[in-house]
């Protein structure tokens, strides 16, 4: 007889069959909330506020035409100089001897001309009569232009010379103040080095370190209020009379000079200024600063798909920023969704939940 099998043995080998079955699903991960704002055109006509400080728009660097020895520097960092003041003056006695040889030079040749244009006129006379051989007139002839040659020139260097005895002086062409000296009395100059700086007074520059996004949006023509930083009473208008063509190697910026108009006293050489201009560079879309990060070294947002509720990463062109926002030029379209917090912690095409709706 075959005995049947014991219950409890049947219902544990159930279990066992139900345990080795399919394990449950995972569950998704649960959306991030995040923060978001909605991208809208606006204005960019926005006054720009930069610092700077004031200059002259000329400034002459003076020094000898000669080398020498500096026995006087009459003129100070701050004195005003007219046109023709004396600056500084060279040891003249090198060139005052030089101008009596040459003073010498000219009485000496002046005396051999006079003898030899004698024998040539004697000459001249004697060859009419036919009481002289022709070769003789001649030689005479000679004698008498070779002296008037060496008339003329001791004459050019004895007016060599007496330049060269003005040029132991240096002097102001125009009105200005001395800004810098860089020579001191005793010490040996060559020719054309800087002894003194003077900026002339024929007009004053605010001069301004400025972006190169700012710049894209500057007006053909703009019209800049230039005030003074310890004082905003004091105000200047001014017109751009310079950009320069190469930007600067460490901050990468333009230095642009501002040309001021009527500019008042305050408004001195090397004051602090500040200077304010409206820039207009057609619709941006301006966004919290907090929504930039970046990706491949180029600023970037987190954009959310409205129907999927992912996000993806895309980069943007930054037109100018503040520690509160930043004006985005391209990257991003109106009514586009943008992440506001808690970017750092995002990947791309993640599920996200909107804390509050997107304004």
């Amino acid at each position: 007889m075959r005995s049947s099998p014991c219950p409890a043995l049947l219902l544990a080998t159930v279990l066992a069959l139900a345990g080795c079955g399919a394990e449950p699903e995972a569950k998704a991960p649960e959306p991030r909330p995040v923060r978001t704002v909605l991208a809208a055109n606006r204005a960019a006509g926005d006054a720009i506020t930069l610092t700077g400080h004031v200059e002259a728009q000329n400034e002459a660097t003076y020094g000898f035409r000669i080398g020498g020895r500096v026995i006087e520097r009459l003129v100070n960092v701050g004195d005003r100089v007219k046109p023709g003041q004396v600056l500084a003056r060279l040891d003249p006695q090198d060139e005052q001897n030089a101008l009596r040889s040459a003073q010498a030079a000219v009485s000496a040749a002046n005396a051999n001309l006079s003898q030899t244009r004698n024998q040539y006129e004697r000459q001249r006379q004697l060859l009419a009569r036919g009481f002289t051989p022709r070769a003789q007139y001649e030689q005479a002839e000679q004698a008498f232009l070779n002296a008037r040659a060496q008339v003329e020139d001791a004459e050019a260097r004895l007016r060599i010379a007496q330049d060269r005895l003005g040029f132991t002086e240096l002097k102001a062409d125009s009105a200005g103040v001395v800004t810098e000296r860089r020579a001191e009395p005793g010490e040996v100059v060559q020719a054309g080095q800087a002894i003194v700086q003077v900026a002339r007074q024929d007009g004053r520059d605010g001069v301004f370190e400025v972006p190169a996004q700012l710049l894209a949006g500057l007006p053909g023509d703009p019209e800049i209020q230039v005030s003074l930083a310890s004082d905003p009473a004091v105000v200047a208008t001014g017109r751009v009379r310079e950009i320069a063509p190469q930007a600067d190697p460490v901050t990468r910026t333009f230095r642009v000079r501002v040309g001021l108009i009527d500019p008042p006293e305050a408004l001195r050489l090397g004051t602090t200024v500040t200077g304010r201009v409206v820039v207009d560079s057609g619709p941006v879309i301006e966004i919290p600063a907090s929504a930039l990060t970046r990706v491949n070294d180029k600023p970037a947002v987190w954009v959310v798909d409205p129907q999927a509720r992912t996000v993806a990463l895309r980069n943007v062109e930054v037109l100018r920023f503040s520690p509160a926002t930043v004006a985005v030029a391209g990257g991003l379209q109106p009514m586009e969704i943008v992440v506001t917090a808690g970017v750092q912690a995002l990947h791309p095409g993640q599920a996200v939940r909107l804390l509050e709706a997107a304004r």
